[in-house]
């Protein structure tokens, strides 16, 4: 049984979908005027996890993220490289596609942008407006705040202690045109030479709340499973998206509400954001680190916890990767030498294994404690490794897990028994070498193929190779 801990209540609830064995979930996705930072690739990887968890259980997950790919800071940027808002966007989801596919990240099932959907953000709106949730000045069209009776709810604020300008995207002068200062934009009324639309109540672009409505419950229903993002977004970004959407529907919009924790840099542990000046790029993070390295970084942390980013922590996370993979390479050298049959006595520290592994992941996610399991496996599967006989059936049934396991969390080894030919030559000529007790050239093999990277490891069972 997955339990989930649902914003909305702040308490943990058995996962119900509405579909059997389906799960149908929006998360949002970036404005694509620059390369993501880590912070950004946090509710990524948090979610793919979570996605492939389910998928892993055995659901089917609908999963939509969408692209911001016009709003103020995509304007600025256009206007600053020379270049149009489309163009721009282009740039920028190409590279988030380069740098995702770098970290192991799933595509989502439906990647739908925000200038794909104007006729519908149009037709929402005008609901909105039938409905008088939303009212027009000056070309803005804004919405009452107030008149939502569960204004507040998810990020748990009284609707009279909300400050002026809670939006990032509100101006002084725009305050002057509301009704009352807590209102939110649904549309903005275009500028001289900005991108914009023709709409009824005149030319103008959608605001940054009403695309992540209309795109959620397009592709997955008026109410659905699960909508994430992260925690800087509960606030207004997600209150604003229920207010929207179940005043226009009626109808409940999403029914579990889950939020990542932020990445944190420097010693004062200041959240990252491109706002702040102090993140780190994927794009640049990748050209010096193993991706793997940083996906297994991220993803081995429960979501709902911060993350704090610097070189110990990057390095910690290689250093159990890399025992990991000598675990998986280890037994994976066994398999050209098992015997037929099974290992009853190693299955069953499997089966408990993986009912430990089970129960902590269901258990909203609880990548450590699912990775305590893991590194149980790693090492079940060294030891069993060491023994002079091992058979074939358990063999595969340990890193079938293993491997599998380990997908969850991105993280995908190549077997090893795929040796690359001239690897193999030169160990024969070692081995021959060594038995003519020629150690100087025994020797240089050993140093030839280090330096191609190549650990060398002779164990009674022959000798074992291994990438660094």
């Amino acid at each position: 049984m997955i339990q989930v801990y649902n914003t909305l209540t702040r308490e943990k609830e058995k996962f119900k979908p509405l579909a059997t064995g389906v799960v149908n979930m929006y998360v949002c996705g970036p404005t694509v005027y620059n390369y993501i930072h880590i912070g950004n690739a946090r509710s990524a990887i948090a979610f793919d996890t979570i996605r492939r968890y389910f998928e892993f259980r055995g659901f089917k997950v609908n999963y939509v993220s969408n692209f911001t790919d016009v709003d103020d800071k995509m304007i600025n940027q256009a206007q600053k490289d020379g270049i149009t808002v489309p163009e721009l966007a282009d740039k920028f989801i190409a590279a988030f596609d380069q740098d995702t596919a770098a970290l192991n990240i799933e595509p989502a099932t439906v990647r739908p942008r925000a200038t794909e959907n104007i006729p519908d953000i149009i037709a929402f709106i005008q609901v909105l407006l039938d409905k008088g949730y939303a009212y027009v000045a000056a070309g803005d069209v804004y919405y009452r705040a107030r008149k939502f009776a569960h204004y507040g709810e998810l990020s748990d604020q009284n609707i009279d202690q909300l400050e002026q300008g809670a939006s990032e995207h509100t101006a002084d002068a725009e305050t002057q045109r509301k009704e009352d200062p807590i209102d939110f934009a649904l549309w903005k009324a275009a500028k001289a030479d900005e991108i914009a639309w023709s709409a009824p109540w005149g030319k103008g672009r959608p605001g940054w709340h009403i695309e992540c409505s209309v795109m959620a419950t397009k592709y997955l229903g008026d109410t659905f499973d699960i909508h994430g993002g992260g925690q800087d977004l509960e606030f207004p970004h997600h209150e604003n998206e229920i207010a929207q959407s179940e005043a226009k529907t009626g109808q409940k919009f999403a029914n579990y509400w889950m939020h990542n924790g932020f990445v944190t840099i420097g010693d004062d542990n200041e959240k990252m954001s491109k706002s702040l000046g102090n993140f780190v790029t994927v794009h640049d993070l990748i050209q010096q680190v193993d991706p793997q390295t940083v996906r297994f970084f991220m993803a081995t942390t429960q979501y709902r916890r911060p993350i704090h980013y610097n070189e110990a922590t990057l390095n910690e996370a290689a250093n159990n990767l890399q025992k990991l993979r000598i675990a998986f390479d280890n037994l994976s050298y066994r398999q050209k030498d098992a015997a037929a049959g099974n290992d009853a006595a190693v299955e069953s520290q499997l089966a408990q294994l993986s009912q430990d592994f089970i129960s902590a992941m269901d258990d909203d996610f609880n990548v450590q404690n699912g990775m305590t399991a893991v590194y149980e496996l790693a090492k079940l599967m060294n030891i069993y490794s060491e023994q002079a006989t091992v058979a074939a059936a358990t063999v595969e049934q340990l890193l079938s897990s293993f491997t599998a396991w380990l997908q969850i969390f991105g993280v995908d080894f190549k077997p090893t028994a795929l040796l690359a030919a001239e690897i193999e030559q030169l160990l024969q000529e070692r081995k021959a070498a060594r038995t003519n007790k020629d150690y100087q050239r025994s020797d240089e093999i050993r140093d030839l193929l280090k330096a191609q990277g190549i650990v060398l490891e002779d164990t009674a069972q022959g000798t074992r190779w291994r990438r660094e």
